[in-house]
């Protein structure tokens, strides 16, 4: 289950241009299961409706008015102790010094005043008005006081100019979320390492050989166990994928960079989930020079690549704190059958097989279809899922080993 489900999110929207960015956070939100209610100040509103917000919320949106309402003695109130969490997306420097100085005098305000959650906040400004020290000032207030102040991002800005004052990407946004919902997770104090994407191995220093592997299982197993609490070091080969907020990544392109790798993370690790698709074999001499079609079709021969897995299974005896060893089996044939003999043979605990022919599941999509076998010889078929809950499924089942 999503660490969002059922969370109540207060999303707080002040005047700036970047107000639009707001909208698609509060789907993003409700698309993971959270319940999240907008409050729009004045200048909020004069950027985005409230309409918009219910549109993708359903949920209704508040706004100055009904600070003034029937409601007012208890809305913000009742607002302000329900929440799980308090955000303000964008949020401008008039905001942050009414916060870093106890001012309610909107609901927005009096709103952060009421509650008892943890405060987000998000600052989209000019350049200039972020790093005046008033602003610098205020916001050392609010850390002082536990608030987190994520961003904000150099760029572009409103005025023309370009500076550090737009806001982060929703993403990034969501990510500190899922950091803070889940610090008190079942992996709290838990070490994970992560490997993901295709290893790449040189033939030349131009050409590799690799894989079709694109990160995504990875990288959303990185997530899930973010969201349960856990130190997550993502060993990944190249990818087009930004890193998920808290885990510390550690770039690697060959199959024997990332078990080298590997083997320092897992020093001091509880869990290693290969779910990295390294390559099996490698060039066993790779070109110096860029190989030129005027020189003929070069032969070729290859060599095995370390065996990642099997390299652990045999020192696993001396890494004390390792509980459980975790991997994938991307097969074209014979499923259940080449990823049981893998269980077996690499000692692990827990192995998904997945088969790479489906058109739905497997490489470069993002929906997987996989059945989990364990080392007791009892398995799970999954239907069809997104790569997030299959990743949910495996962390689930990774928390209950190391019961």
């Amino acid at each position: 289950m999503s660490v969002f489900a059922g969370k109540h999110i207060l999303l707080g929207v002040t005047g700036s241009i970047a107000a639009y960015k707001a909208a698609d956070l509060a789907s993003k939100l409700t698309q993971q299961a959270a319940l999240v209610d907008v409050i729009l100040t004045s200048a909020g509103e004069s950027f985005v409706t409230p309409l918009t917000f219910q549109s993708v919320t359903g949920r209704r949106a508040y706004t100055e008015k009904d600070l003034w309402g029937s409601e007012a003695h208890v809305l913000h109130v009742g607002l302000g102790r329900s929440a799980d969490m308090l955000v303000i997306a964008p949020c401008t420097a008039d905001t942050i010094a009414k916060l870093a100085n106890g001012i309610a005098d909107n609901l927005l305000t009096v709103t952060a005043l009421a509650a008892q959650c943890p405060l987000l906040l998000a600052p989209a400004m000019d350049g200039g008005m972020f790093d005046h020290p008033a602003t610098q000032a205020n916001l050392a207030k609010l850390k002082e006081r536990g608030a987190l102040i994520v961003g904000p991002a150099e760029g572009h800005l409103a005025s023309g100019l370009s500076g550090k004052g737009r806001m982060v990407e929703p993403t990034e946004i969501i990510g500190h979320i899922r950091l803070l919902f889940g610090r008190s997770g079942k992996l709290a104090g838990k070490k994970i390492v992560v490997t993901a994407g295709g290893t790449q191995e040189p033939l030349d220093p131009v050409r590799v050989l690799t894989n079709h592997s694109s990160g995504k299982q990875g990288y959303a197993l990185a997530e899930a166990a973010l969201a349960s609490g856990a130190d997550v070091a993502l060993v990944s080969a190249p990818t087009a994928l930004d890193a998920p907020v808290g885990a510390r990544l550690v770039c690697v392109q060959s199959a024997e960079q990332m078990l080298n790798a590997v083997l320092t993370e897992l020093a001091d690790a509880d869990v290693l989930v290969m779910a990295a698709a390294a390559a099996d074999f490698r060039p066993k001499n790779a070109a110096k020079d860029k190989m030129k079609k005027r020189d003929g079709i070069p032969q070729i021969e290859l060599e095995a690549a370390p065996d990642i897995l099997k390299t652990v299974a045999g020192r696993r005896s001396k890494m004390k704190r390792l509980k459980v060893v975790a991997g994938f089996a991307a097969e074209s044939r014979d499923l259940l059958e080449n990823a049981s003999e893998k269980l077996k043979s690499k000692h692990l605990d827990l192995i998904a097989a997945n088969d790479i022919s489906a058109t739905d599941a497997g490489f470069a999509v993002d929906t997987n279809r996989v059945t989990l076998l364990f080392a007791d010889g009892t398995n799970e078929a999954l239907p069809l899922m997104s790569k997030s809950e299959v990743a949910e499924r495996i962390i689930e089942h990774i928390s209950k080993l190391l019961e």
